[in-house]
């Protein structure tokens, strides 16, 4: 009976795969009732590799090459199953194939805006995509650390832990790379080496190879946003507080046009646009007169006997707001504050 059943047994004499293309990583070749032929050929083409696993432990890694599959080829599994060497009889193991081409245009993203320390604003929110390769570079550590028995491991079933990955490194890239976030943008290859930097061990940790990674975009979120461009705005007008003060005067007259001036009906909107430019006017006005470092004239001190204690609060308080919305500085508030106080003595 036992030599019967040795008979029906089937054998292989032909271990190889051909990739179909669906992103697959690792697989495994279908052993089930049958046994590998002592001497079979084992053909690993380029870009692929082979683990033999004997009894759940790796017996050996195959590169590029075409084997014939004997106890000397195979030196850790004779040691593993204690055959003599003449030993010729077909013999049972799990052989994976591994792909170790590069996969290519990996997406990767923020779903929500990060924090980040940022020099020039401190902590900023941001938000960035792009996208990166890898290949499986170790099919040893893959193996045990990932894929491990399944028939198949593809690139899907890897993709949520790699987007993990790389949002976990990101903020660390952005300060070892010690660019300011004003200039990220201008940099992003610089950004993106930084980040492949810090990403580098922790892909070898589970046999991986990172060769790519790109940072196609980086931007704010919307309120902080409007933050920023108001303050290239003001950087534009430099200290000129009064075109500042038309410039954000210009910018609210399209929210009064479309009724947000109160008071109701076309008149409201126009006393709202009206009470708008004339607001603008008057703080230009003041702030114009308390902001200008002008070298003091003959005769500075009647002129600031006529500056009204009201006017310079008013003023104060102006830029107050400024320095609350972000778009003064703490330093800027300070001299502008000075030299305010100054007119009152």
């Amino acid at each position: 009976m036992a030599l019967m059943d040795f008979i029906k047994k089937q054998f292989i004499d032909i271990l190889q795969w051909t990739e179909t293309g669906d992103g697959t990583l690792a697989w495994r070749f279908p052993m089930q009732d049958m046994e590998i032929q002592y001497g079979a050929s084992l053909t690993v083409r380029e870009s692929q590799m082979a683990v033999f696993v004997n009894e759940g432990k790796v017996a050996d890694v195959f590169g590029p090459g075409m084997y014939k599959l004997t106890t000397q080829t195979i030196p850790v599994l004779t040691y593993l199953r204690n055959w003599d060497k003449l030993f010729q009889s077909p013999f049972k193991s799990d052989v994976y194939f591994f792909s170790t081409r590069q996969q290519v245009d990996q997406r990767w993203g923020t779903p929500q805006p990060i924090t980040i320390r940022d020099k020039d604003f401190g902590a900023v929110r941001l938000r960035a995509f792009g996208n990166f390769s890898y290949r499986v570079a170790d099919p040893r550590l893959f193996h045990t650390e990932i894929s491990g028995t399944r028939d198949t491991y593809t690139v899907a079933d890897l993709d949520g832990q790699l987007r993990g990955l790389i949002l976990q490194h990101i903020s660390n890239a952005i300060a070892s790379s010690g660019i300011p976030f004003l200039d990220l943008a201008a940099n992003q290859t610089a950004f993106a080496q930084a980040l492949a930097n810090e990403l580098a061990p922790a892909f070898a940790a589970i046999g991986l190879k990172l060769d790519q990674m790109t940072v196609q975009n980086l931007s704010l979120p919307e309120e902080l946003q409007k933050i920023l461009d108001q303050k290239i705005g003001m950087g534009m007008v430099g200290n000129d507080m009064g075109k500042f003060m038309q410039y954000q005067t210009g910018q609210a007259i399209p929210e009064f046009a479309k009724g947000g001036g109160g008071g109701g009906g076309i008149a409201g909107d126009a006393m709202g646009l009206g009470a708008g430019v004339a607001l603008g006017q008057v703080l230009a006005q003041n702030l114009q007169q308390g902001l200008q470092a002008q070298p003091a004239p003959a005769g500075a001190a009647a002129a600031a006997a006529n500056v009204k204690p009201d006017d310079v609060m008013a003023t104060l308080e102006k830029l107050g707001e400024l320095k609350a919305k972000g778009i003064l500085t703490q330093e800027e508030f300070d001299a502008k504050k000075a030299e305010l106080l100054k007119k009152l003595t």
